[in-house]
């Protein structure tokens, strides 16, 4: 029971925290890790590290769809 109220506690407190967030490959990434996670018994450990690459990867994609009409400099 302990454990669930310091979860809880600690959630709502990094959601104050949270400003406006883009979910873009985040969901995604969470519902993964979350499922890759739950295989081995660390199933938020997962989502939040699949949160965190599926987010990574959706920028690198942004980068590279903003420099792709741009010629190259030197």
């Amino acid at each position: 029971m302990r454990k669930m109220i310091a979860c809880t506690v600690l959630a709502l407190a990094l959601a104050g925290f949270a400003g406006a967030a883009e979910a873009k490959g985040c969901i995604k990434g969470a519902v993964v890790g979350g499922i890759a996670g739950h295989a081995v018994g660390h199933t938020f450990a997962g989502a939040a590290a699949g949160c965190a690459i599926g987010r990574h990867q959706a920028n690198k994609r942004q980068r590279d769809r903003d420099t792709a009409g741009q010629p190259a400099t030197r």
